[in-house]
């Protein structure tokens, strides 16, 4: 079992940055593949990016592409997504997810883990 808790949402103007937290407990963290997904009132969830165990790959969104950045570090058995310009696009609640594989996942579905997920509000 891995156990995961997002920390770092808040409300932010249109043009600033966030970085949100996944800290995960349990299992070792090295072996598991992350991702961030948010989900929008009345939309589904959707992936915003994912990184491999090890951090060799990654993805992003198109909507965040050169705006967000996904990082790892498997000594505070944390991964890290860095927001900066915040458009009100982006508010939503933000998961953190894992899953125990080397791929590089966008499908929320083939991940086994999540987190509770953090608001991120972004005023205009």
């Amino acid at each position: 079992q891995v156990q995961l808790v997002e920390s770092g949402g808040g409300l932010v103007q249109a043009g600033g940055s966030l970085r949100l937290s996944c800290a995960a407990s349990g299992r070792t963290f090295s072996r598991y593949g992350m991702g961030w997904f948010r989900q929008a009132p009345g939309k589904e969830r959707e992936i915003v990016s994912a990184i491999t165990r090890g951090g060799g790959f990654t993805y992003y969104a198109d909507s965040v592409k050169g705006r967000f950045t996904i990082s790892g570090d498997n000594a505070k058995n944390t991964v890290y997504l860095q927001m900066n310009s915040l458009k009100p696009e982006d508010t939503a609640v933000y998961y953190c997810a894992a899953r125990d594989s080397a791929a590089l996942t966008v499908r929320a579905t083939l991940y086994d883990y999540w987190g509770q997920g953090t608001q991120v509000t972004v005023s205009s």
